[in-house]
């Protein structure tokens, strides 16, 4: 009976090390910072909080090997998230350094500040990601639009050139011979009445 009560009370030990190593390294996150719910920077932090890097990597890495509709998205931001990458393994050392307990305050501290550091640059990065997927909707929306308006402004250029030739082609011809004809009664008119 004595075993499994030690295996309790190391499970307890093992519990208690690792609540008080996740509040050694708790960052006080807003979780308003983390981004949508739906979003890359959402899935990624939340799976560095969790500890689960390997998780994030491999998110990062499926989100830079999707297709994109854009077309030089994927140029505008593999640096970054290879940086991301990079991050994300610095905050893995930082947590998982061995030995940690043994360190002085003043090296727990700076540890603890390091991976602080790396965690919002984390975040600054995943910001940036997603403003250049912003951008670049933005762009395609407003390329979009100015397609758009300069085909309505042909389709009016051509509505208008096309009423022009009619009343060049067909009513200023009419009414040339409506006026010449007016004119040519009003002079057999004006004649008969002097005399000629």
């Amino acid at each position: 009976m004595a075993v499994p009560a030690l295996k309790e009370a190391s499970a307890a030990i093992e519990e208690a090390k690792k609540k008080e190593e996740s509040a050694f390294f708790d960052v006080g996150v807003d979780r308003s910072e983390m981004g949508r719910p739906e979003s890359l920077r959402y899935s990624i932090l939340t799976w560095v909080l969790e500890e689960r890097y390997d998780r994030a990597i491999e998110e990062l890495k499926d989100f830079l090997d999707k297709p994109s509709e854009y077309p030089n998205f994927k140029n505008k931001v593999t640096r970054y998230i290879h940086h991301s990458i990079d991050l994300i393994y610095a905050i893995k050392a930082k947590r998982s350094f061995p030995g940690i307990n043994s360190l002085t305050r003043a090296k727990q501290q700076e540890l603890r500040e390091k991976f602080k550091e790396h965690y919002k640059e984390l975040q600054y990065i995943l910001k940036v990601v997603e403003k250049i997927q912003g951008d670049l909707r933005v762009a395609d929306v407003r390329s979009t639009i100015y397609v758009v308006r300069a085909l309505w402004l042909a389709t009016v250029g051509i509505i208008i050139l096309g009423f022009w030739l009619d009343i060049v082609n067909g009513l200023m011809k009419t009414s040339i011979v409506v006026f010449d004809d007016g004119f040519g009664k009003l002079a057999n008119w004006l004649a008969e009445r002097i005399g000629f």
